[in-house]
């Protein structure tokens, strides 16, 4: 199976810690990153798309993607 994640947030450090755990854990960065700009907050949110291949699993709408 391969999984997809696409992970958001501001623009910040916890962001960027989000990307490192998932890149840490075996996910692959898939496409460009992107940015957009949240006028009612007043911030940048990014959004990076991030794949793994998970080997003898089968897809299960139930399964939680971010313990894979």
């Amino acid at each position: 199976m391969k999984a997809y994640r696409f992970l958001t947030g501001p623009d910040d450090a916890s962001f960027c810690h989000r990307v490192t755990a998932a890149l840490s854990a075996g996910w692959e960065l898939h496409g460009a990153p992107s940015l957009t700009f949240d006028a009612v907050n007043g911030r940048v949110v990014c959004g990076q798309a991030v794949v793994k291949d998970v080997p003898d699993r089968d897809y299960d709408p139930a399964m939680k993607l971010g313990e894979l």
